[in-house]
């Protein structure tokens, strides 16, 4: 028995929820249970009185705190509940439900652990070409930093095996795309892209205030997860670029010290002592993060074998 959980964060999003409930469908191939979880994020309007009554099973969050909370809070439930697959879309009927089954369908046949459902970006027409060229960009660097080859890092229509799920944990409070795909390929994880369908843009977007204020935050939490999950190779490549600059500046000194011309120059030295010992400090910094990152993956295996317990189907 397949079990297929379609979780949706809302808050306040009573003029769009219902229409993003009734676009779900009610029977997929290779799945023998649809349920759907509503997460109220703190909503203060009829988001939850709406999800109640169109049937979904509604968890409160009594305070709104933030999308990252929701999302996580959304895979604990379903996990408790048993689902094989989980699959997050949004209240603000962003993504064509319909393609719920094609986003699903390599989790079924065990190709990937986690699947993005990838807009063709450029065919939006509510996004600005700023936005659009931004989106891609991130996506690309998203694609370098976590070795993935997903080609829409910011989508939010994703499906989950119920083993993904479980080895995955959320730190950010702002969104949770980013932190996945990082987090993914350190953990074992496949994940693969699957071109979707969007419908027509209903509301403004709650998570991008504007564009520049997505890049910031969105920056923020990639260099975060690069640090916690790839310390050694954050540090050591500034280790190396200041190890290097002060390397230049010996040779500068040497050369005019080889022309007669040294004590002039003694600022280069001066300098170069100052990035190779910066250097230094870095490579050790790098050295300890990478201990700490051993025993941060130790940590986690216990966590994921303690929680395949707690989630027992």
């Amino acid at each position: 028995m397949t079990k297929l959980i379609i979780q949706i964060p809302c808050y306040n999003e009573e003029a769009t929820l219902l229409t993003a409930l009734n676009a779900l469908p009610r029977n997929i191939k290779g799945i023998d249970t649809i349920e759907i979880l509503v997460i109220n994020d703190g909503s203060t309007d009829a988001s939850a009185r709406i999800a109640r009554d169109w049937g979904a099973s509604v968890i409160d969050i009594k305070h709104n705190k933030g999308l990252a909370n929701a999302f996580r809070t959304g895979i604990n439930e379903a996990l408790k509940r048993g689902a094989d697959i989980i699959v997050n879309t949004d209240a603000d009927n962003q993504y064509c439900a319909d393609d719920i089954g094609k986003l699903i369908e390599p989790v079924l046949k065990q190709e990937a652990d986690i699947v993005v459902g990838a807009r063709d970006i450029f065919a939006i027409k509510e996004f600005s070409v700023m936005k659009k060229i931004f989106q891609k960009a991130g996506s690309a660097v998203l694609r370098l930093l976590s070795s993935t080859q997903v080609q829409d890092a910011p989508s939010g229509f994703r499906a989950f095996s119920r083993q993904a799920a479980i080895k995955l944990n959320i730190f950010d409070n702002y969104t949770y795309t980013m932190e996945t795909l990082l987090q993914a390929n350190a953990k074992g994880l496949k994940v693969v892209s699957v071109p979707i369908r969007v419908n027509e843009k209903l509301r403004e977007s709650k998570l991008v205030k504007n564009i520049f204020d997505y890049i910031f935050k969105s920056m923020k939490t990639t260099i975060r997860m690069f640090i916690v999950y790839r310390p050694f190779r954050f540090f050591i490549s500034f280790a190396f670029i200041l190890a290097l600059i002060g390397f230049i500046l010996v040779l500068r000194f040497l050369y005019f010290y080889f022309l007669g011309n040294g004590n002039g120059h003694i600022q280069s030295l001066i300098f170069a002592a100052v990035f190779l010992i910066s250097g230094v400090q870095l490579t050790i910094i790098a050295i300890i993060g990478d201990l700490l990152s051993i025993n941060r993956k130790l940590l986690e295996d216990i966590q994921t074998r303690i929680k395949n317990i707690e989630y027992k189907k």
